[in-house]
């Protein structure tokens, strides 16, 4: 059992969101007891069907429950948006009401339904793949790198049960239920679409480029991003904006939100992940900067996430603000033994920027200072930027 990060309210009702199999309902189920709480799963089908076709039987139930059910908990709740009237007339209603838990895999479909998102009277709580924290001591980088962080996954005693959960979780849950948050008399155009997303995973986005490719429009493109990240598989990192005297990158970059599902849509579970290749690099660089906004988000911080790229082509991997205007530059290496050429990026931000910190990231043991800037173990990151 992993010791989660995330602290759930117990005094506020909230929203929990999060992809499928972050932990969502194994979280919900250890913070609040049998005895304390009334429990709705709604990827049940005799509960979903019975709720969906009447909505206000949830409404009697509830006001009905036993005085000692403080909390009720409705687990996948965008499966019935219609819920959240219910949840709202009897929090308005005479008396003390309890705590509402309400934890969903898609804002999306709630957004869509026009549900009632309580107006203010529940937070917003996020579950997230485990970070390194989380893992414990026997955390293990590659097999991060390799398969991922989801929990049941990072779990499997062996790789080949990591490889066949991870691709079981590609094909039913990426190809058929996100497939059906996109335009379902397109779902070809959707799946045609998901793989070249994959293989675009970190790169600066071309509309354009991949509506060619997938013979979609370039609309219907950007609608497919968007799909994905309000199903939260994934999220944008916009470019820096603030150099005053370079051009920089206007197109943002995509992630998905794990490294094993990423390479589970790539089609790459078979192939090795070698240190010292591009594809580990690349790797590398994506689990840091998703764990870097899972830090962020579970420490509550304010902080913004962007890349930095000129036109002459010098690049950050990451850029981090704070909002008291404190700038964190860093530059993401797999290299054991970064030299002066893997800072050429750092090194153009801090002209421009000369009060920001730059650091340089990479599994080594220990930090050293090369050319005026800190190389430091990638754990002590977020230490550094106040995490």
């Amino acid at each position: 059992m992993f010791k989660r990060q995330l602290q759930l309210p117990r005094d506020k009702s909230f929203f929990l969101f999060g992809p499928r199999q972050t932990g969502k309902s194994t979280l919900l189920k250890k913070t609040f007891s049998d005895k304390e709480s009334l429990y709705y799963d709604l990827l049940r089908t005799d509960e979903y069907t019975r709720l969906a076709a009447n909505p206000s039987l949830f409404r009697e139930e509830v006001l009905a429950r036993d005085e000692n059910k403080t909390h009720v908990i409705v687990d996948e709740v965008q499966r019935v948006p219609a819920l959240l009237n219910e949840v709202q007339s009897i929090m308005t209603s005479p008396g003390k009401p309890p705590v509402f838990c309400l934890s969903g895999s898609s804002a999306r479909k709630l957004k869509r339904a026009q549900a009632n998102l309580l107006a203010g009277r529940a937070w917003t709580c996020r579950l997230h793949p485990l970070t390194h924290l989380e893992c414990g001591a026997g955390f293990s980088l590659d097999k991060a790198l390799r398969t991922g962080t989801l929990p049941s996954i990072y779990s499997e005693k062996d790789e080949e049960s990591a490889h066949r959960s991870l691709k079981a979780y590609v094909n039913t849950y990426l190809q058929e239920e996100i497939a059906a948050e996109a335009i379902t008399r397109n779902i070809g155009a959707f799946l045609r679409f998901l793989p070249l997303a994959a293989f675009e995973n970190g790169r600066l986005l071309n509309y354009s480029s991949i509506a060619k490719e997938t013979g979609i429009s370039y609309k219907t493109v950007q609608e497919y991003f968007q799909v994905l990240q309000d199903t939260l598989v994934g999220f944008l990192l916009p470019a820096f904006s603030r150099s005053a005297r370079k051009q920089l990158a206007r197109h943002p970059k995509f992630y998905f939100f794990d490294t094993g599902v990423h390479r589970a849509i790539c089609g790459k579970l078979s192939v090795p992940l070698q240190p010292g290749t591009s594809e580990y690099g690349d790797a590398f660089e994506h689990f840091v900067i998703c764990e870097t906004a899972r830090l962020i988000d579970y420490a509550g911080k304010d902080h913004s996430l962007s890349f930095y790229r000129t036109k002459d082509g010098a690049e950050v991997d990451l850029v981090v603000e704070t909002p008291a205007g404190k700038i964190f530059a860093i530059e993401i290496k797999s290299s054991r033994a970064p030299s002066s050429a893997h800072l050429r990026g750092l090194k153009s931000f801090g002209r421009d920027f000369p009060d920001a910190s730059l650091f340089c990231v990479a599994p080594v043991p220990r930090a050293r200072l090369l050319d005026g800037i800190k190389i430091v173990p990638w754990q002590e990151l977020f230490g550094l930027i106040g995490l």
